[in-house]
């Protein structure tokens, strides 16, 4: 048994979708059939159920790379195979607007986390093709806008370098958060897939007059969107895995 997690290798299915709000995974799991708690130890909870007849799970990471990386780690003791995160971001690219979706091809590591397990090292944490490329295909099909491009994690929320946005913008950077980069990172070392879809919640724009916060209301919408979208993608992933 994980430190953290408080489960046995069955609890979890191979698909693990993270969120670091406990909320939004209660939110989920109500989403799935046949849906159990599986851990709520320190407040990780975590439910396994059933999304049109096959297995997701659902897991909270916590907020930032050290209490994700905790998470990840123990989950992929427990042998999960996939890895997706669900969660907000801040944007920052020009093009880039409240409630866009973004699906992270890479996540460049500002954080400390990945930076200590790197070591120094030029490592890029990138996504799984494959996920990328389900997703692509429904958002193609279903007409749903999603942004497929590179994000960067970061440890500060109140940043208070206020050119930290623009260096980050010239370097093609359309959004910043904070988890990212560390489940890319250790789902490439071990081996599994991973992907990371979010919702931008606000624009941040280097100072407090240029940051743009969505209401709740169009937060949770646009959540539930997100939320949607991704439980299309899991299907079409472990409706392939069966095949196999």
């Amino acid at each position: 048994m994980p430190i953290h997690l408080r489960v046995s290798e069955n609890d979890y299915a191979n698909t693990v979708l993270l969120v670091g709000d406990p909320v939004r995974a209660e939110t989920i799991s109500s989403m799935l059939q046949n849906s159990r708690l599986v851990n709520e130890n320190r407040g990780l909870l975590g439910y396994t159920g059933t999304y049109k007849g096959l297995p997701v799970s659902v897991q909270t990471t916590g907020m930032g790379c050290p209490s994700a990386a905790i998470v990840v780690e123990e989950l992929l003791q427990l042998k999960v195979q996939r890895l997706i995160r669900i969660g907000t971001c801040g944007g920052i690219g020009a093009h880039i607007k409240p409630c866009d979706m973004i699906a992270a091809i890479s996540a460049a590591p500002y954080d400390g986390a990945t930076s200590t397990y790197i070591g120094g090292r030029p490592i890029a944490p990138y996504a799984t093709f494959r996920i990328l490329k389900v997703a692509a295909d429904i958002a193609e099909k279903e007409g749903i806008p999603v942004h497929f491009s590179g994000i960067a994690s970061v440890d500060v929320f109140y940043n208070p370098f206020p050119d930290y946005v623009e260096q980050l913008r010239k370097q093609g950077v359309v959004a910043v958060e904070m988890e990212t980069s560390l489940i890319y990172y250790l789902a490439n070392r071990a081996g599994a897939e991973a992907a990371s879809f979010l919702l931008v919640s606000d624009i941040v724009g280097g100072g407090e007059e240029f940051t743009k916060f969505v209401t709740d209301e169009d937060l949770k919408k646009g959540m539930d969107t997100l939320i949607a979208y991704v439980l299309q993608v899991c299907s079409q992933l472990c409706a392939a895995d069966q095949e196999v």
